[in-house]
């Protein structure tokens, strides 16, 4: 099968597209033939070496992805030939503590697809049944692959760590990107105000389109200033990070009092500076946030079968291209994900 191999991380990386075995598969393993796979910023870190830990050397990468049950080892018995799956972003064992507690996103056993383990970046691929969703078999792959990340990311944080409340104000970071967009649909589906900050103001009227109800550029007047005088000076009860130490400081001078920041992601592998007298007066959390629980990606299932939430995608390539959509994603010219074709 093809597989596209992380040679040398650098900018540009070193990528080949090379013929590499078809999986082996174990007794409770499925091979699944890859139909769509999302190209995540977290790739683009492991691709330029700002990402080493944990990545083994001539990585396949992708974690996004949806893909097609080809042939099931001898103890499989949760999914079938044939079915269309997004699998979560940990090769969960289902038998730990905590895949018992519903934290199979932190399986004491399993490694990160795409990371520890060979991923979508290639035409096939092998996870354990316990970390497969099914989903629609009319839902499109393009679609269906960014069901776990980003939008399950974004539910869990939303949901489930934040805490976030119908009639709170939340406020979104990087929200033109992959992660940013379905942030903003998932803080809207349950039922607070949205304000998604971006740097791109030529994106302000696709953010609109998707019910964002106000948007906050960066620009010399920070955007703190902008998210206050839109919530009467009271701030926002959550802040859904998704870039990390470039607008950290930014970020918690947005909260509310009691206000909960959520860190979902680190696009510059920086530090970040906080005054903590703005987190002492305002009684704020800080809390970061990763990964997907299985009934976490379920519920992302629904909502989009449901129309809550649309995935958003820029574009389809096939994976011979993905430097295009990393150039897209380095340029900022990215409204959404980029969706890799393996097999396309």
């Amino acid at each position: 099968m093809k597989a596209l191999v992380l040679e040398t991380p650098g900018n540009p990386p070193r990528l080949a597209l090379k013929e590499v075995p078809e999986p082996a598969l174990g007794e409770g393993d499925v091979l699944l033939r890859v139909l769509a796979c999302g190209l995540c910023h977290h790739d683009l870190l492991a691709m330029t070496g700002v990402l080493r830990r944990g990545i083994p050397s001539h990585a396949v990468l992708g974690h996004e992805i949806c893909g097609e049950i080809v042939k099931v080892g001898a103890a499989v018995s949760r999914v079938l030939v044939g079915q269309k799956v997004v699998p979560l972003l940990t090769n969960a064992c289902g038998e730990c503590d905590r895949c018992i507690a519903d934290l199979e996103h932190r399986c004491q056993r399993g490694q990160g697809i795409g990371h520890g383990l060979p991923g979508g970046f290639a035409q096939y691929t092998c996870v354990r049944d316990t970390a497969l969703v099914t989903v629609p078999p009319d839902m499109p792959p393009e679609q269906a692959c960014l069901l776990a990340c980003p939008i399950g990311v974004a539910l869990q944080a939303a949901q489930n760590v934040a805490g976030l409340k119908a009639g709170e104000t939340a406020v979104v970071t990087g929200a033109s990107g992959g992660l940013g967009v379905h942030a903003l649909q998932i803080a809207k589906a349950l039922g607070a105000r949205t304000i998604g900050v971006t740097s791109s103001e030529n994106k302000l009227n696709s953010l609109m389109e998707l019910g964002v109800d106000n948007v906050a550029p960066v620009g010399e007047l920070d955007f703190s200033e902008i998210v206050l005088a839109m919530t009467g000076e009271r701030g926002a009860e959550v802040v859904l990070d998704t870039v990390g130490s470039p607008l950290f400081e930014s970020s918690v001078r947005c909260l509310a009092q009691y206000g909960r920041l959520l860190l979902l992601g680190e696009v510059a592998g920086g530090k970040a500076q906080v005054n903590l007298a703005e987190l002492l007066f305002r009684d704020a959390i800080i809390r970061g946030s990763t990964g997907v629980q299985r009934h976490g990606l379920e519920q992302a299932v629904r909502m989009v079968a449901q129309g809550q939430v649309r995935p958003v995608v820029h574009a389809t390539l096939p994976l011979r291209d993905i430097l295009i959509g990393v150039g897209w994603m380095q340029e900022r010219k990215l409204f959404g994900r980029v969706a890799l074709l393996p097999n396309g």
